[in-house]
């Protein structure tokens, strides 16, 4: 797809120069006169129909987007964040088909008044606890725009990102300097996440033609309630769906924990420390992987969770870390929104008032690691456009097979992350 201007929303890739790296870029923050609303009124229902759809576009995006990988980590929510405040400016057909796309159900003006009001509902999660460093629990989910000076860009739609994602438009000079531009949105990007998302947009995404940017950047930091012991830790075998084994850390606990099962997998549920956010992981029954993994759904992760009850579990599983970064042109092309991406068509006339715009990439990039401590995650999200009681013996859960695991606010079950471990070594 060719690359010219617009680069909006961003999980952040980063770029490396050839030769000498350019100096970043000074921006300078218009803010809207709109102040970030808050303590709004929302409609019964609302807040429901958006973690559905934003549920189901986690879901379908993971079929997507795991094709042809092994290990899999993303944020669902930093990619239909980011998206959504494009969808702020889309207009007529291209509108039509994100919101199929995304599976936002309600119309423009609540559907960004739903995200304002789940954003702030996290940003207060965590308080009093801690996080897997020893530091303060952190759930940072912050936005910035980046746009061209000079350009006319419509009062309506920055007032819109002001008023229900807190963004500024940061102006920048993409045309007399397009590569310390990137550097200086790749560095926001890497300053919000604790240094774990870098370099998130590549080199050559912004030129010339790039007239916005809009980034967004989620960085979870959080301590297991109950952690795991590093001295029960020991090596211990994982069974790869092709027969062979791998030797990993695999850390123990026995510990209460929701838990259910059924004939093809079993859930466990590990809360975070202020028990607000947890880890759920989906087991497959042995030999089962593939035949689950393909009817895994929003619908099948909810009635999982649904039918957890508090049992005393004897927990096994493995340390892992991993990063992964993704083009999300071909899975969002895929998942019926392909309009957006073509130059002639696209319209994105709510943002500057004519259909110059369209999106030229969506980049994301995603880090986790978890141990006994706790888990640590982080992701980022660009688009780019251009102008043109306990039972008597424990449950015994040893996850040493490949499992699907999410990470989700336990009150709203808003899913942040989700991801699979084929090979944790």
């Amino acid at each position: 797809m060719r690359k010219t201007a617009l680069v909006l929303i961003a999980s952040i890739l980063a770029l490396t120069l050839a030769g000498c790296a350019a100096p970043a870029a000074s921006a300078d923050e218009l803010r809207s006169s709109e102040p970030r609303e808050t303590a709004l009124p929302l409609p019964s229902g609302d807040m429901g129909a958006l973690l559905e759809g934003n549920g189901a576009f986690a879901f379908d995006l993971y079929h997507q987007v795991v094709e042809g990988t092994e290990n899999l980590f993303y944020s669902p929510y930093s990619i239909s964040l980011a998206l959504a405040m494009t969808y702020a400016g889309a207009r007529s057909e291209t509108e039509e088909q994100m919101a199929q796309a995304l599976h936002f159900g309600l119309p423009q003006n609540r559907l960004h008044t739903a995200f304002n009001i789940l954003d702030q509902e996290l940003g207060a999660r965590g308080e009093g606890a801690q996080g897997k460093d020893g530091e303060g629990f952190r759930l940072n989910i912050v936005n910035a725009i980046w746009g061209q000076k000079d350009y006319s860009f419509l009062q309506d739609y920055l007032d819109t990102l002001a008023r229900n994602y807190g963004a500024g438009l940061r102006v920048v000079d993409f045309i007399g300097a397009p590569e310390p531009s990137r550097i200086t949105i790749n560095d926001w990007v890497e300053e919000q996440t604790e240094e774990r998302i870098k370099d998130l947009i590549p080199k050559g995404a912004i030129n010339v033609l790039t007239r916005l940017v809009l980034t967004n950047a989620v960085y979870f930091n959080a301590a297991w309630e109950s952690q795991f012991e590093e001295g029960f830790t020991a090596p211990g075998p994982f069974h790869l769906l092709d027969g062979a084994e791998v030797n990993v850390p695999m850390m123990r606990q026995t510990e209460g924990f929701g838990y259910a099962s059924g004939p093809d997998f079993e859930t466990v549920e590990l809360p975070y420390d202020g028990h607000e956010l947890s880890m759920v992981i989906l087991l497959p029954a042995a030999g089962r992987f593939e035949t689950f993994e393909g009817s895994l759904d929003y619908g099948v992760v909810k009635s999982a969770i649904g039918a957890l009850q508090h049992t005393q579990v004897a927990l096994t599983m493995p340390r892992f870390k991993m990063e992964t970064s993704f083009n999300l042109n071909d899975a969002l092309s895929e998942l019926g929104m392909g309009i957006a991406f073509e130059p002639t068509v696209a319209d994105f006339s709510g943002m500057d008032g004519g259909r110059d715009l369209f999106i030229s990439d969506v980049v994301h990039k995603a880090f986790v690691e978890v141990d006994e401590a706790g888990t640590e995650a982080a992701a980022a999200t660009a688009v780019i456009m251009e102008a043109t009681g306990m039972p008597a013996q424990p449950v015994e859960v040893t996850i040493d097979r490949p499992f699907v695991f999410l990470i989700r606010d336990m009150e709203t079950n808003a899913i942040l992350f989700v991801g699979r471990v084929m090979n944790p070594e």
